[in-house]
């Protein structure tokens, strides 16, 4: 088999609509579209969500609630990517430079996930509780 050989199913194309050809084709004269109104004129169309002038539905339900933009920019840090860092005062900005957090993070915090074992300093980022006792208990300390 190649290529420029492959052809679709028998039966499974069919030829295209040719409007406007005359009686005898079944489309000749209004093409299919009716008489009159909107719809059988060319360009004649309605937006989405238009129903007639009558106040539509996505304007007649209340707006509720909303979405926050700056909650994808908050970001989690487990405590073993913590222990992997070769520094012992930890910010922000280590964080970033390490590729533990992306560069556009507006804030972290670090969660009880793996161990820590030897002494850190975290600035400006917060901790869980758990994380904040498993920190601790290393001789490390958290200063918000």
């Amino acid at each position: 088999m190649q290529l420029n050989t492959i052809k679709p199913a028998e039966g499974a194309t069919h030829s295209k609509r040719r409007v406007g050809r005359g009686i005898g084709s079944g489309l000749g004269k209004t093409c299919g579209r009716g008489h009159k109104g909107q719809k059988s004129r060319a360009g004649g169309y309605h937006k989405v969500g238009f129903e007639g002038g009558q106040m539509p539905l996505y304007r007649r339900l209340p707006k509720r609630g909303f979405f926050s933009f700056t909650n994808a920019r908050n970001v989690q840090v487990c405590l073993s990517e913590i222990q992997a860092l070769p520094v012992e005062e930890i910010d922000l900005l280590v964080l970033k430079q390490a590729n533990v957090i992306p560069a556009n993070a507006l804030s972290a915090k670090v969660i009880l996930s793996g161990e820590i074992s030897r002494k850190v300093v975290l600035k400006g980022v917060g901790a869980t509780k758990g994380a904040k006792a498993a920190i601790e208990a290393a001789g490390g300390n958290v200063a918000e």
